[in-house]
């Protein structure tokens, strides 16, 4: 559309063929032979100009540009200085389907060629100093039309990558979210279905305990997902730490945990925390076959400043270091608020055990 407008600006032009078309006193023939020439001529202009939306050969375009000037010379030879005017069509064609390197220097290739067909037409300088401004300016106007018209292009094209970026971000955080969220609670049901399988028949009462947390981890569970889906689910240390007591007591883990955070932290360092604490318990429980499991708090003073620091130690088996989905997924949490992860085995034994080791440290930054 904005093609069409600039390209209707024009056509006016047309008005001085036509007229001497009309009454131009040229004999029956000419006329003919004129009014095809200047079909012929309108069209190949109007195909040229209006299919630069799609990619051509710039020597195919560099031709027809050149046949519609050597067509624009001989009906202005033939036919007079009103026919003059073709040539501005000329450089408009030559701004709107060449590139910019090649237009810049065919417009005014067009505008000298213009001005020596008008010095070997009789009367031709009078209408050569109305000509060369519009010739020059319209093919350079229409230069800058098809670079917009690339650019909007260009940036429609950005948009929809941008968008396809969001919306995969979105979907890896769901998926990290997801798996963070049923990774705890499913291990943990599965525990405690397994211990509730095995209280049967003999112990009843304590089977049904179990049952009962099972249906409250399940109810948990659910709410949690539905806090995920929403945007809206920021886990706290104090909560990640009552859900680690029972997931360890119930995988018959001794569990070394600390009854606090000894201090306050933004929201978004301690959600990273959290969410790596919940994740290296998931992996005591599930994978690791440890007896007893260490997690320490704290604030450690370092060169670059106070860092907010949690271990978590097991001494259980250390299993391969390949990182799966759930640390990947920590760390990308902790560089998002600048923070690190370490996961490797833990380099001693205690009590003849192999352990694995931990680590989520986080920058705190200036404190007032």
């Amino acid at each position: 559309m904005v093609k069409a407008l600039w390209i209707s600006i024009w056509l006016f032009y047309l008005s001085a063929p036509v007229t001497d078309l009309i009454s131009g006193g040229h004999p029956l023939g000419v006329r003919l032979l004129g009014w095809l020439g200047l079909a012929v001529f309108v069209t190949w202009y109007l195909t040229l100009v209006f299919r630069t939306a799609r990619q051509m050969d710039t020597r195919r375009v560099l031709f027809s540009v050149t046949a519609l000037a050597a067509q624009a010379a001989l009906l202005s030879l033939t036919l007079g200085r009103e026919w003059l005017v073709l040539f501005v069509y000329v450089a408009i064609s030559s701004g709107a389907a060449l590139p910019g390197e090649v237009s810049r220097w065919t417009v005014p290739g067009a505008t000298a060629l213009l001005t020596v067909t008008a010095l070997a037409v009789p009367d031709g300088k009078a209408y050569l100093a109305g000509l060369l401004i519009p010739a020059l300016m319209g093919g350079f106007a229409m230069v800058g039309v098809r670079a917009m018209i690339r650019t909007t292009i260009e940036l429609r094209q950005a948009r929809a990558t941008v968008a396809q970026l969001a919306a995969n971000e979105e979907r890896l955080r769901m998926a990290r979210d997801l798996h963070d969220l049923l990774g705890h609670s499913l291990s943990l049901i599965t525990l405690k279905s397994e211990l509730a399988g095995r209280m049967l028949p003999g112990r009843p009462e304590e089977a049904a305990r179990q049952v009962a947390d099972i249906e409250q981890v399940s109810r948990q569970a659910l709410v949690d997902v539905r806090e995920a889906v929403s945007g809206y689910r920021r886990p706290t240390l104090p909560g990640e730490l009552a859900g680690a007591r029972t997931a360890l007591t119930a995988a018959g883990i001794l569990a070394d945990l600390p009854s606090h955070w000894p201090g306050e932290l933004p929201e978004e360092i301690e959600s990273a925390l959290a969410w790596a604490l919940r994740e290296a318990v998931t992996n005591v429980v599930r994978h690791s076959g440890a007896r007893r499991c260490t997690v320490a708090l704290g604030t450690q003073q370092t060169l670059a400043g106070p860092v907010a620091e949690l271990t978590v130690t097991d001494d259980g088996a250390p299993g391969p270091c390949t990182p799966g989905n759930g640390l990947t997924g920590l760390t990308e949490r902790l560089t998002a608020v600048g923070g690190t992860l370490t996961a490797a085995p833990a380099g001693r034994r205690e009590r003849g055990r192999a352990g694995f080791r931990l680590e989520a440290r986080v920058p705190l930054g200036s404190r007032p």
